[in-house]
């Protein structure tokens, strides 16, 4: 590939961005399930336009996403089959929040955002990211399921990450559906678990009978743990918002008590830094759609230290691409 290519490719990125997003919010790859259906079929259970959709079908065959056998019906591909919903893997719900339409007029206002460091979400919809999506009961079951699409993957290897040696209770702040403390409960059969989120992110726990549902914000107060865990929660907000949650989790622990804060890492090295395009990319979707960011190690140990907390350890969750830092009472 040419340097111009290589360019024009990330030009033209955009493109099978909404190829995938379409096929997701239209339920095609539901649709087909593991079977194959002809054209007029698939029209009529995704309520669309026979044309219309037989172009966007050929992209999508073009992109191996979906494949079309000599009589013209259409089945799902390998590729195709993580657009569906509810199976391992599933990044169908990720593609609609992410090119969907708000995300998407985000990150169409990049530029403003550059300009005034501000989020252009806000500006955009007139509300913040989740205040927006607190307000759209599809757009928030498109949200919960997308996180929780994610931590499915993540959640292995952060819960082996974590030792939880002595802890009884553990609390997952921000935990959205539970279900990374369900794969906690699961790997420990003793534990208890506390499930903290908005009464908007808790709904639909997926956690089990040995999990108490608290609502709140995190922002004022969180409820008692031997241990806590935060994932994918500070990235969201800046450093004044970021500390703030923190502290609440550092007044609300006991003395020995342990806090995991699970995030990427981003080494700030123009070295590696092609190695981490996504979270990179991540980082300016933080910027465009929350006012958060991804950050160093240095800039989280400055976090943690502003709370009055003290990093004692960092560890690879494999397999993830996110590191569980362990920290306690400074």
């Amino acid at each position: 590939m040419t340097e111009r290519e290589r360019v024009a490719a990330l030009v033209f990125g955009f493109f099978p961005a909404q190829v995938v997003q379409t096929l997701a919010r239209l339920g095609v790859p539901d649709a087909l399930g593991d079977g194959a259906l002809d054209l007029g079929t698939l029209a009529g259970r995704t309520g669309t336009q026979p044309d219309a959709l037989a172009r966007l079908l050929r992209s999508a065959v073009g992109l191996d996403l979906v494949s079309r056998d000599p009589d013209g019906a259409y089945a799902l591909t390998a590729g195709g089959r993580l657009l569906r919903s509810g199976l391992p893997g599933s990044i169908g719900n990720l593609a609609q929040l992410f090119c969907g339409d708000a995300v998407w007029r985000a990150w169409g206002a990049l530029e403003w955002s550059v300009r005034t460091g501000e989020p252009s979400f806000e500006k955009i919809t007139g509300s913040p990211a989740f205040a927006h999506i607190a307000a759209d009961p599809r757009l928030n079951a498109v949200f919960t399921e997308a996180m929780a699409e994610g931590t499915r993957m993540a959640a292995p290897g952060i819960v082996a990450a974590c030792d939880l040696t002595g802890v009884t209770t553990l609390a997952d702040i921000g935990g959205g559906n539970g279900t990374l403390l369900a794969a906690f409960l699961d790997a420990h059969p003793h534990l208890r678990g506390i499930l903290f989120d908005s009464p908007s992110g808790a709904a639909e726990t997926v956690a089990g009978e040995r999990c108490e549902v608290v609502t709140g914000d995190f922002f004022r107060e969180v409820p008692r743990a031997d241990a806590y865990v935060v994932k994918s929660v500070v990235h969201d907000w800046d450093d004044e918002r970021a500390t703030a949650i923190l502290a609440r989790v550092r007044a609300a622990m006991p003395p020995d008590g342990v806090v995991f804060l699970v995030e990427p890492i981003l080494r700030d090295d123009p070295e590696v830094l092609p190695d981490q395009r996504m979270l990179l990319m991540s980082d300016l979707n933080m910027l465009v759609c929350l006012g958060g960011r991804e950050r160093t190690q240095d800039q989280f140990v400055d976090l943690l230290t502003a709370a009055g907390l003290r990093l004692t350890g960092v560890t690879p969750a494999e397999g993830s691409g996110y590191a569980v830092m362990r920290a306690v009472a400074a």
